[in-house]
């Protein structure tokens, strides 16, 4: 085995191509889709892209260690190579894997420009990483590596060594899922929808309690409460949050009227 400083992925003598460790590219995967998807959730439903700025910032420096120099000096590739350290190694092909990865370095460069330094806000955004987070996902929860796919289709000759082994000329493939497991499935979807509707349409613990459960709270009339001029300016909505069409749920979590 040899491994240089700028080299992608580990070559092998037992293996016709350099290769990656795909448990370690699987958990880098599952990290970065957790920051991810923290910074989304805190832009879409907050209108707070300040995460999502250094997210897209360290996700950058990420990738371009991977794909220019190599991927073993990659932070968040380090943090997975010791996460999975006892696990043994599922060698992969890496020609694939890079080719992957410069379409994650291409959207991090395109929301670098947009919501770091432009300071765009809106839908553009939010495709891209609705994008990233996407093929993170399928990468980490399913060792299916969308770029990979996209690289064969590409090519004239496939991809070697993918994992699963599904670049070969006849993969082994598991057994179908059968009809009884499907009605499985569709029973347990029937009884969460079910659940789902009980759970919203029922009524709440405060309008359940009955009056002698209320105390002297039940006999108290309600005093409507003043709003001032502060409270006001505080449930003003931004411009940001309106140019998204979030203000109401921008309203809902800054508990405003």
């Amino acid at each position: 085995m040899t491994s240089a400083i700028f080299q992608f992925g580990e070559v092998r003598p037992e293996y016709p191509v350099p290769v990656l460790n795909e448990r370690a590219v699987r958990a880098a995967a599952g990290l970065l889709f957790g920051l991810a998807l923290i910074s989304f959730m805190n832009a879409w439903l907050l209108g707070n892209f300040q995460p999502t700025r250094v997210f897209v910032i360290g996700f950058l420096i990420e990738f371009t260690i991977r794909v220019a120099i190599n991927p073993r000096w990659a932070p968040v590739m380090i943090m997975a190579q010791w996460v999975v350290r006892y696990q043994e190694p599922e060698w992969t092909g890496a020609p694939q894997k890079r080719f992957a990865w410069l379409i994650g370095f291409a959207l991090a460069a395109i929301m670098l420009y947009l919501v770091v330094l432009q300071r765009v806000i809106g839908p553009v955004n939010l495709i891209v990483c609705a994008l990233c987070l996407t093929l993170l996902f399928f990468e980490a929860a399913f060792g299916i590596c969308l770029g990979c796919s996209l690289y064969n289709r590409l090519r004239k000759t496939p991809a070697q060594l993918c994992p699963g082994g599904v670049c070969a000329p006849d993969p082994v493939r598991a057994a179908p899922v059968q009809w009884t497991q499907a009605v499985v499935v569709l029973l347990f979807v029937l009884v969460m929808v079910g659940v789902g509707r009980q759970v919203y349409t029922g009524t709440s613990d405060a309008h359940s309690l009955q009056p002698e459960q209320m105390g002297d709270a039940a006999s108290v009339p309600a005093v409507p409460a003043a709003v001032d001029e502060a409270e006001r300016e505080r449930c003003k909505v931004p411009e940001f949050a309106k140019a998204m069409g979030h203000e109401q749920q921008w309203k809902l979590h800054n508990h405003c009227q």
